[in-house]
Parts: structure tokens; C-alpha cells; sequence
């Protein structure tokens, strides 16, 4: 079982590339397009910085990477393969009990196709969204993190890429050009999925979106990771290694900011916004709306509460459900209902549905419980201080663009609501102009080993055994 990474390699890989010389030349092709996105969109003014990043050297769960000083244009992206199930069987759907697929199976190549290319998507976007942040960095830890984020993002669109080149041919090619090309928030030729379109421009909204629209990526990864198409299967097991440190950088950085925040609040003895502010940390109305809005992004990534496609591609064998081993039933569900949300006579009412149909609104659920432990975990924070405020999340319905709530005004507490009262309160429920350019009068870089901004508290513990005053990034 091959688990080590040959970094001998034009590009790294764990998947034999040098046996498919048709594979290497196209993939060889594609490199210089990808470094050449890099450099325009990737993280900005950092070709030469010396950044302490960790690298995949093999794919075993007990240690698969190595710390070292790397510059990013030179970060050894490369396509990783967790290890192959033996005799590995489809889990669900109509395939249930049949061998996994090595190929693709003709009659199901253009969803495929669509599942990868709709992945793919998001990891460029994310790198892009976030190009601009490291000159405001609150610290050499964090601006480490912000890159190691980046790098692997960048490694998630080569191994989607890879999955392209290597089983869809010219399609496959030009999809895999396609995703250089598309921008994060361009009118003319945007990302795929709108979340992924919004701006990222500050270090409060980074750490939401790591914890919330990262956490997405977890479910949605896992749900692929079922696949009957072992590759994609495999390919996304490994990406989860290293989504789980994404989601920890925003849970760990918001609870960063909740305790500068409530060491303020004790030291003034005051929960007044403006005093707050005027001492220079984040209220925690305002964390409270950042919540708000990059929870509702995130939750409308999971798609329409009824999907015709969702019973296709689980019905197909193409993507399960979140933990799909563990789940108590027949795992065709051609039986099975499920409770979805609809307004009638003015409130929000539960109807049954065909399980198959509502599959994202099954995930999203499974998501939304994910998503309370964090939330209770950064409530600790305020009750440790002796602080009453708690952050909740909206409800599901709050602010939603897909789906049937698409465009129907939800408050946050989940009441049916007209357009007037959403346009009167929505300052006090989403960040205003006014939230977003006080967040972002705060930020400015520090660069100093040790040294924090004032809006944010220093870390438990520093990356790899390291101290928080390690020099993380050395500048040109």
C-alpha cells in the first residue's frame, strides 16, 4: 500500500504519475497556467516571503507532514491519493453492494463531471477572496495560518484537477483551464456558487468564513468521500486532513477576539458598542451580525431544500450522505421522508418530502448541529468572563437566496416578517456599512514576532510545538 509522496517529481504525487506519460504531460501543461494564476490572484506581494508551512510528505494518519521555512510560489503542490480500500463496495443508492468504480461509468460521466468541476471551484475562489489579507494580519501566527490555509486550498484544486485531466479527456482539460479563469466576485465570469463570489475583507469576516463556509467544504467532502467513484473518494479523504485545520483557525480565531473583547468589557466594566469600539476591539453585537450573514451564506451552499439532482446523485452511487456507514436505514431511501420548510398563511410550516428529494436539507442539518458545538464553545468564552451576551445562530430560514425561502423575509428567530420591517431592522441583524468599515479601520498588519493587535487575544499555543513569539513569516 503506497502511502509515501514522491517529491522527486516535476509535480508530487502518491499516484504513479511517472507510469502515465500522457497524464504528466497534460498535468505538466497545466502547471505553469496554475503558478501563473497564482501569482496574479494568490496571496498578494508574498513571492518572497519565508513562511513556516507544513507539507505533505505522506498520507499515513499518524504524521503526514513536515514544518519548514518554504517560499509559497515554491510550495510542492502535488496530487495525494488517501491508500485504497481493498475490495472497497458502493455503500448506497442503486449500486448499493456492487464493486466501487475505478473508471467512470459512461451514463453518469457528465454528473461526475459537474460534482468534481462544482468542487474544484470553490478552492481557487477561496484563495482569491482572501488575497488581500495578509497586509492586515494581526500577527506572524496568524498570517502564518492565513497561508498554510491558502497553500492547501491550492492542493484541493489540484486534486480536482487531476481527477479531470486524468478521467474525462479533453472535457476534463478544459475544465480544468476553466477553473483558472473564473474569478471570485467578477460580474463577467464568476465562480460557481455565490458564497464563494462574496467579498472576504476582513480578518473578523476570514475567521467566520473559515468556520462556517470551511465547514461546508467538511460536508460536503465527506458526503464525496462515499462516493462509488474511488478516486474521488480518495482524493477527498485526504482533503479532510486538512480541512479540519481550517475550521480550527476560525473557531480558535473568533474565540480570540470574543476574549480580548470580554477582557475589555471587564477591565471598563461596560458592554456599550461605542465605548467598546472607542477602545479599539470588536463589540460583540457586531461579531453577533458577522455570524448572521456568514452563516446564512453558507448554509444556501448546500442547495435547494428540494433537489431533483441530489436524488440523482445519490441514487447514481455519486455522493452519499454525511457519515453514510453509520446512518440506520436501507440506504436507498425510496421509502423514506423528511420534514422541509415552506411559508403558508404567513409562518413557517414543515412538510414532508421524499428523502431522496430533500438530501441537501438533510446535510444542512447535519451541518447546522456541527456548526451549534462551535457556537456553544465560543459562549464559553463570555461565561468564563462573567459576560451574559451569548451568540446564537439565526434561523435556517434567516436571509436565504436559494431554495423555496429564497427572497422570503425570515427574522432572525425564525418569524415571517414584511419587507418594511426587514429594510428597518436589517442594520441591527446583517453588518451595516458602517459594522464593516469599523472592522476594517481596525486592521493593520503586525509583524513583530509576539506582538498582537489590540482586538485580538494571543493564541493557547503556537503551530508545531512552536512558541506564539516564533518567527512564523520572514519577510524579503
Amino acid at each position: 500500500m503506497t502511502t509515501s509522496i514522491n517529491y522527486n517529481e516535476k509535480i508530487p504525487n502518491n499516484v504513479n504519475l511517472s507510469e502515465d506519460r500522457a497524464l504528466r504531460r497534460a498535468l505538466e501543461h497545466w502547471q505553469p497556467n496554475y503558478l501563473n494564476w497564482w501569482q496574479e490572484m494568490g496571496p498578494d506581494g508574498t513571492g518572497n516571503y519565508d513562511v513556516y508551512l507544513r507539507t505533505a510528505i505522506s498520507v499515513d494518519p499518524k504524521g503526514w507532514a513536515n514544518y519548514d521555512y518554504v517560499k509559497m510560489p515554491s510550495y510542492r503542490w502535488g496530487i495525494f491519493l488517501s491508500p485504497p480500500e481493498q475490495d472497497r463496495k458502493i455503500h448506497f443508492g442503486d449500486h448499493k453492494g456492487e464493486d466501487a468504480w475505478q473508471t467512470v461509468p459512461g451514463e453518469h460521466r457528465a454528473n461526475l463531471r459537474r460534482i468534481i468541476v462544482t468542487q474544484g471551484d470553490t478552492e481557487p475562489a477561496s484563495v482569491e477572496q482572501q488575497r488581500h489579507l495578509g497586509h492586515t494580519a494581526p500577527s506572524l501566527y496568524d498570517l502564518r495560518n492565513i497561508f498554510q490555509i491558502n497553500v492547501e486550498e491550492g492542493r484541493h484544486l489540484w486534486a480536482m484537477v487531476y481527477l479531470l485531466h486524468k478521467y474525462f479527456g479533453r472535457d476534463g482539460r478544459e475544465e480544468g483551464e476553466a477553473l483558472l479563469e473564473r474569478r471570485s466576485g467578477e460580474e463577467d465570469n464568476p465562480r460557481i456558487l455565490q458564497a464563494f463570489n462574496e467579498r472576504t475583507p476582513d480578518w473578523l469576516a476570514f475567521f467566520m468564513f473559515t468556520y462556517f463556509t470551511d465547514r461546508d467544504g467538511k460536508f460536503q467532502l465527506c458526503a464525496l468521500a462515499e462516493s462509488g467513484f474511488d478516486p474521488l473518494s480518495r482524493t477527498t479523504r485526504f482533503m479532510l486532513t486538512e480541512e479540519a485545520h481550517h475550521m480550527f483557525i476560525g473557531e480558535s480565531g473568533v474565540s480570540r477576539i470574543l476574549q480580548r473583547t470580554c477582557q475589555v468589557m471587564n477591565e471598563l466594566k461596560t458592554d456599550d458598542p461605542h465605548t467598546l469600539r472607542e477602545n479599539g476591539v470588536i463589540d460583540l453585537d457586531t461579531v453577533q451580525r458577522y455570524l448572521n450573514f456568514h452563516y446564512s451564506v453558507t448554509i444556501d451552499l448546500f442547495g435547494a431544500d428540494e433537489s431533483s439532482n441530489a436524488a440523482i446523485f445519490y441514487s447514481s452511487g455519486l455522493k452519499g450522505r454525511f457519515e453514510e456507514s453509520k446512518q440506520d436505514d436501507d440506504h436507498r431511501l425510496r421509502e423514506d421522508w423528511y420534514g422541509v420548510l415552506e411559508v403558508r398563511d404567513g409562518k413557517l410550516v414543515e412538510r414532508q418530502v421524499p428523502k431522496l428529494n430533500a438530501l441537501n436539507e438533510v446535510l444542512r442539518d447535519k451541518f447546522i448541529t456541527d456548526s451549534i458545538r462551535g457556537v456553544k464553545r465560543w459562549n464559553r468564552v463570555m461565561e468564563k468572563a462573567g459576560i451574559p451576551f451569548r451568540l446564537v445562530l439565526p434561523h435556517k430560514a434567516f436571509n436565504r437566496k436559494i431554495g423555496s425561502l429564497a427572497g422570503v423575509r425570515i427574522s432572525p428567530t425564525g418569524q415571517v416578517i414584511t419587507e418594511s420591517t426587514w429594510n428597518a431592522e436589517i442594520d441591527s441583524w446583517l453588518p451595516s456599512v458602517s459594522d464593516r468599515a469599523f472592522v476594517a479601520n481596525l486592521m493593520g498588519r503586525v509583524a513583530e514576532p509576539g506582538q498582537f493587535a489590540n482586538w485580538i487575544a494571543p493564541p493557547a499555543f503556537g503551530v508545531n510545538g512552536q512558541p506564539a513569539d516564533f518567527q512564523y513569516v520572514r519577510f524579503d
